[in-house]
């Protein structure tokens, strides 16, 4: 709207000034040597401007001959470089559905076209990658990494291909180097980092930790936490070998994280040797509160040294009544107490909290109570029982990073390499699931748990045991009834009437009975069973010396928040950009080549 209303002030202005110079009275009068001319003010205002027109026509076609040897190299040169940009776009399409043998004849034809281009040369690797030839796409990450626009790209590759050569030591030597040129670059400082960690490098990690807030790869938030993560994981190696450095990262790191249930536990036992009993137990609570652990727990009943079993119950008591019942780890404080309450013989305590989670078990519940059974009544054969049930029973949560399972928490995980990934929860394995149990509860355990604990009574016996049999025990006779006489053969081998030992008899033919129990001693019936062996434990994974670092995708690609001022330009060309006629006086100059 602007545009139109200034073009008509133009002819406006033009109009009035044409109109103007026509009422302009008088002559102007030229002369040259014999020639005079006196032609009126508007006609020779008419004659200087297509004298005027007729100049700048000229001055056009000298300068279009001028510039046209240029300009048909340019044209050239804009060909090549659009058949150049054509076989790039379409390799790189070829690479995405995996046709490696077009990819390489558009990466040969891009080579020709462009052969400067930092696209053809990534497609010149790329290509070698997915035709399997690693030292072609080597020779090609070199000549990207000797480039200054490229180099990053170039590092990036070599990275990855040390990786596929299981070259660790190549591979972080690339990222150390691509760090320097770029503080900023995601895929190097997460290398390094890792490498670093599984060295055990705990300073070199930190200084990487703080180069990347200072890139601001990483918020304030998460540099706290990943930080008291790296303090905890040096002060838990120099626990026995320095304790006064040790002692001083934990307590940074209990402030950085508060709630990482290994800083607080350590430095609750750092607090407790130094008889700072209220500050041990605050720190605890907190993590607690958080994440109830059983290393809390423990650290917490421990927290009073020589203190007696009845008084670390009582503070694990507390320390449980902190998490409400609705809450996931109420478990937790429950199984603390169970814990507590065995150490200080309180059996009926034990069984009291155990009780809501024995007809479920957990492997941990399962053996508290096979503890529980041997050591309030000695009864091996119940502990057994419930040692069997916890083979298969379900599991309890445990340090797990990335499906990795770990008896005790690591900084970084083994599978990536990423820093704090290991949490406190269920395993996926042991998730449970909408399918039917493949393992169905044996007699022998039901028939154990079901049967009342035996007192220990001793009978001596010299006749030679026979693989023996359970003798049924009928109801108790009426009282005006009396009682059958037993069998000869039972009668031998009967312990006396006023014992409360099993009644067993060998066997014998299907004729012979068992004897009916007195009418003033009714004996339940116990199973008899047979000794078995052991279960063998399950031999452990070993844990790996060096944690590998994160093995990246076959391809390459480019960083997302590196710069990309060359790989993100349109695929026409600048003619294709310029097609659009400007308007007004650039318009004009335009269509006459200036």
């Amino acid at each position: 709207m602007l545009r139109i209303v200034f073009f008509l002030v133009l002819i406006a202005l033009a109009g009035a000034g044409a109109a103007w110079v026509a009422d302009q009275p008088g002559d102007v009068v030229l002369t040259w040597g014999g020639f005079r001319a006196s032609p009126s003010i508007p006609v020779f205002v008419l004659c200087l401007g297509i004298f005027a027109v007729l100049i700048v026509l000229l001055w056009s076609i000298v300068t279009m001959i001028w510039r046209t040897p240029g300009r048909m190299r340019r044209r050239r040169h804009e060909k090549r470089h659009a058949r150049g940009r054509h076989a790039i776009t379409h390799g790189l399409l070829a690479i995405g559905h995996g046709d490696t043998a077009l990819a390489r004849r558009h990466a040969d034809a891009a080579r020709r076209h462009a052969p400067n281009d930092p696209l053809a040369l990534l497609l010149h690797a790329q290509s070698a990658q997915l035709d399997g030839n690693r030292d072609e796409a080597q020779r090609a990450f070199r000549a990207m990494a000797e480039r200054e626009d490229t180099r990053l790209l170039g590092l990036r590759g070599l990275f990855i291909e040390a990786q596929r050569a299981d070259d660790a030591v190549g591979a972080v030597m690339i990222a150390e180097e691509a760090i320097k040129l770029s503080p900023s670059s995601t895929w190097a400082s997460h290398a390094v980092l890792g490498f670093r960690c599984a060295r055990g490098d705990w300073s070199g990690a930190l200084a990487i930790l703080d180069s990347n807030l200072s890139a601001g790869l990483i918020d304030k938030q998460g540099y706290r936490r990943q930080r008291g993560v790296l303090l905890t994981a040096r002060a838990l190696e120099l626990e026995t070998m320095d304790r006064d450095v040790a002692r001083e990262s934990v307590m940074e790191a209990v402030k950085l994280a508060p709630t990482l249930v290994p800083a607080a536990v350590l430095a609750a036992k750092f607090e407790s040797e130094a008889h700072q009993v209220r500050r041990a137990m605050k720190l605890v609570e907190a993590a607690w509160l958080a994440n109830p652990h059983p290393d809390l727990a423990d650290a917490y009943a421990h927290v009073k040294l020589g203190d007696a079993a009845r008084q670390r119950l009582q503070r694990v008591e507390t320390l449980a009544a902190k998490t409400p019942a609705d809450k996931a780890g109420h478990v937790e404080g429950q199984l603390a107490i169970a814990r507590a309450a065995i150490d200080a013989t309180e059996f009926a305590r034990a069984r009291e909290v155990l009780a809501p989670y024995v007809n479920d078990p957990t492997q941990r519940v399962a053996l508290l109570m096979a503890e529980l059974e041997r050591t309030e009544h000695g009864d091996g054969g119940r502990a057994r029982a419930w040692t069997l049930r916890a083979v298969r029973a379900r599991h309890d949560p445990a340090w797990t990073a990335d499906g990795y399972v770990s008896d005790r928490w690591r900084p970084v995980s083994p599978v990536t390499g990423r820093l704090d990934a290991f949490q406190w929860q269920t395993p996926v394995a042991s998730l449970p699931s909408d399918k039917g149990t493949t393992i169905e509860s044996s007699a022998f355990e039901e028939a154990m748990l079901a049967a009342p604990p035996p007192k220990r009574v001793t009978v001596v016996s010299e006749a030679p045991v026979e693989p023996a049999v359970i003798a049924e025990v009928p109801a108790p006779a009426p009282a005006a009834a009396p009682a059958p006489a037993p069998a000869p053969a039972a009668q031998d081998n009967a312990p006396p009437a006023a014992t409360e030992e099993p009644v067993v008899a060998p066997a014998e033919p299907a004729k012979a009975e068992a004897p009916e129990p007195a009418e003033s001693s009714p004996v339940a019936a116990t199973p008899v069973f047979r000794t078995r062996a052991d279960l063998g434990k399950p031999a452990q994974a070993p844990i790996q010396a060096v944690i590998p670092i994160v093995r990246a995708p076959d391809d390459p690609g480019i960083d997302d928040d590196g710069p990309s001022d060359e790989f993100t330009e349109q695929i026409g060309t600048p003619r294709d950009h310029a097609k659009a006629q400007a308007g007004g006086w650039r318009g004009f100059w335009s269509r006459w080549g200036a």
